[in-house]
């Protein structure tokens, strides 16, 4: 047996014999695609296991994350300090080795996946980012970002919409340093392909701008890495290498959808075993392995000092070019430096244009910021000025993502992962639907990825009910580690800013279309979240109006309208619960007094996510249905966001707040 077809029957059985451990897990893939695994790893991935994070080295994206025990037996052959007994804990609570790629976990691991498709589109994105960095630093004579970007994939991310929408704006945006082979085993969970998806994935490839590849025998590594070497030639379009292979190949299951999700079982495992003439014992490498690996060790470890030398070269030459790019590299935002983003405009001014603003104040002394919006750039007001446009032919910082709002998160995601830019991305609130689950893995991974969504709620006006935001602002805060800011004015969207490039999770920055007053009650308080906007002149207020967004001056007028009748209201604004709900409960308890029960929550979206706030006696002035068409000042009317409706709320609980005392006395929750 020849070392390289040694080395894929080490990574078949290691994988297998994970899977096996852990009693779950998907050998399927891990089977049948390990010749392209070792075809990349051993024959064209610039990379150096014992520094898996050197800065130009080649991206590799496993966007068919379920193949994960694969991507672990790699790691583990070729070095990168995953060891034996990592892989025997596979799928275990802690363990380095989860059951789909985590990134931050395992050394090796770009980003996390196991959603099928984001994984291409996160490779679109570091492609992208290459891209761009190479057009800013790269001279003539010293190339200083020069790597290609990886991603394999199966039939399930080609079924995903969001395939299609990352290949279509990788042919658009021609990432010729973008290669993805395609693990084509036609089975997925509930058997042939067949049953659901007959298109020709080559043809819809090269209509969308790519090279097409074909590999006919999955176990031919020299084919496989000749296709390699023929799309990294391409360097005008992006590649797709097919590759057809045996889903379970060398076990009684291949090539049954039997394998694709579950062990093999310890007969057939027995049986896979006999079929590779493998001898070895369960997780233990090959000595002819070892040795094999090791005489790729010295190429390896040259990848990066050839690249050392580089950089050393670029620094003599090009020193003001290298300090930019360390900068770019750590990319620290210095808010100190930048306290005109906080100054108030002297007009009323939709915070969607409060962010423009700051957004271009900010991005003006931080080149390395970079973003764009799903085809809604001028109307989400996210332009950076003369910042020029990102496309195949000109190297700016504004990008159209094109109608793709899930491929856009999940590449902006890629984009801050390869490292050197702080991406972002915008559309309508009502459309983060679209990219929810990107907004979740930007999360997972605690990634400080911005989202800026405008259009923030029944402002929206005559475009109705399809448009106008209702839930979704209570989806976006029930999305773990994450920020969700919907400022009130100029103030508080500085705020945001800050709060997001200062963090390490990602922001969702939520902004009006209608204008809004400057209030003279907000402060960089924000910051906490949550904050008392305008105090009662007691020390015990009669009643408590906490708002967000638009609706905090609302809730001002609201409190000139009780004071009128001797009602004395605390109004608090509440930007951002996330951060609020992270202060000491010192600082809570002096926002929200646990004595003051009567409350009212102020929100033009649903109520479900004020009940922490408000509690069983509060009141809440939301919207709990759908909208309509209609103009922003009759909806708002209409929906009952009116000074003399918050009022009336106001009354009504702190009579009930008033009997509850009678009956009960003044107790708190806590009592």
């Amino acid at each position: 047996m020849t070392n390289e077809q040694l080395t894929i029957s080490t990574l078949r059985m290691l994988s297998v014999e994970a899977i096996e451990k852990a009693k779950s897990g998907h050998p399927g893939i891990c089977l049948g695609a390990a010749p392209m695994g070792y075809a990349l790893f051993a024959k064209q991935l610039k990379h150096n296991p014992k520094d898996p994070n050197f800065f130009d080295r080649d991206r590799f994206v496993l966007s068919a994350g379920h193949g994960s025990a694969l991507l672990y037996s790699l790691l583990h052959v070729f070095g990168y300090g995953l060891t034996k007994e990592d892989l025997m804990r596979f799928r275990q609570h802690t363990s380095k080795t989860p059951g789909h790629p985590e990134y931050g976990v395992t050394a090796g691991v770009e980003v996390s996946t196991g959603p099928l498709g984001q994984g291409i589109a996160n490779a679109v994105g570091f492609a992208l980012a290459e891209r761009i960095l190479a057009s800013k630093f790269n001279k003539p004579d010293c190339e200083l970002i020069n790597h290609y970007t990886y991603a394999l994939c199966g039939d399930g991310c080609m079924m995903e919409g969001i395939e299609n929408e990352a290949a279509s704006f990788a042919g658009t945006q021609k990432l010729g340093k973008l290669i993805v082979l395609y693990d084509s085993n036609r089975i997925t969970i509930e058997g042939s392909t067949d049953l659901a998806f007959t298109e020709d994935v080559g043809k819809r490839h090269e209509a969308l701008g790519w090279q097409v590849l074909r590999v006919n025998d999955g176990e031919d590594v020299e084919a496989i890495s000749a296709a390699i070497t023929l799309a990294k030639d391409e360097k005008e379009k992006p590649s797709l290498i097919i590759v057809n292979t045996t889903i379970g190949y060398g076990s009684p299951l291949a090539g049954t959808s039997k394998c694709h999700g579950a062990p093999l079982g310890a007969d057939n495992v027995k049986e896979l075993r006999a079929k590779l003439a493998y001898k070895t014992a369960a997780f233990e490498v090959p000595q002819q392995v070892t040795n094999h690996i090791a005489e790729m060790a010295p190429e390896f470890a040259k990848a990066q000092a050839d690249w050392n030398k580089i950089v050393k070269a670029y620094k003599t030459k090009y020193p003001e070019e290298y300090e930019e790019f360390q900068l770019w590299r750590k990319g620290n935002i210095d808010f100190d430096a930048l306290d005109s983003i906080y100054e108030k405009p002297e007009k009323p001014e939709a915070t969607r244009a409060s962010s423009q603003r700051i957004l271009n104040t900010v991005a003006e002394y931080n080149p390395y910021i970079v973003g764009g919006s799903a085809d809604l750039a001028t109307s989400n007001m996210v332009v950076i000025k003369d910042g020029g446009d990102v496309s195949a032919t000109e190297n700016g910082r504004n990008i159209h993502f094109g109608i793709r709002e899930h491929a856009m998160g999940a590449i902006c995601n890629g984009m801050y992962l390869h490292g050197g830019l702080l991406p972002f991305c915008a559309t309508f609130t009502v459309f983060s639907d679209y990219m929810k689950a990107a907004i979740r893995m930007s999360a997972l991974m605690n990634i400080p990825v911005v989202y800026i969504l405008s259009h923030d709620s029944i402002g929206v006006g005559e475009d109705g009910p399809t448009h106008q935001p209702i839930e979704q602002l209570t989806m976006l805060r029930s999305i773990p580690n994450i920020k969700v800011f919907r400022p009130a004015d100029a103030t508080e969207t500085a705020a945001a800013y800050e709060s997001a490039w200062t963090g390490k999770s990602p922001t969702v920055i939520v902004t009006s279309r209608q204008n809004l007053p400057q209030l003279e009650c907000t402060t960089p308080d924000a910051l906490f979240g949550g904050y008392i906007a305008e105090d009662s002149n007691k020390e015990t207020p009669d009643v408590i109006l906490i708002a967000s967004g638009s609706e905090l001056s609302l809730a001002m007028n609201a409190k000139a309208e009780l004071l009128k009748e001797n009602i004395d209201a605390r109004v608090v604004s509440m930007p951002c619960m996330e951060l609020f709900d992270i202060q000491t409960a010192k600082y809570k308890e002096s926002v929200l007094p646990s004595n003051v029960r009567a409350r009212v929550a102020v929100e033009a979206g649903r109520s479900t996510c004020w009940y922490k706030y408000v509690g069983l006696d509060g009141e809440y002035c939301c919207i709990d249905s759908f909208g309509m068409s209609a103009p922003a000042n009759i909806m708002f009317e209409i929906c009952g966001f009116t000074a003399d409706n918050v009022v009336k709320l106001a009354k009504k609980t702190i009579r009930t707040c008033s009997k509850a005392e009678a009956l009960f006395g003044n107790r708190t929750d806590a009592e």
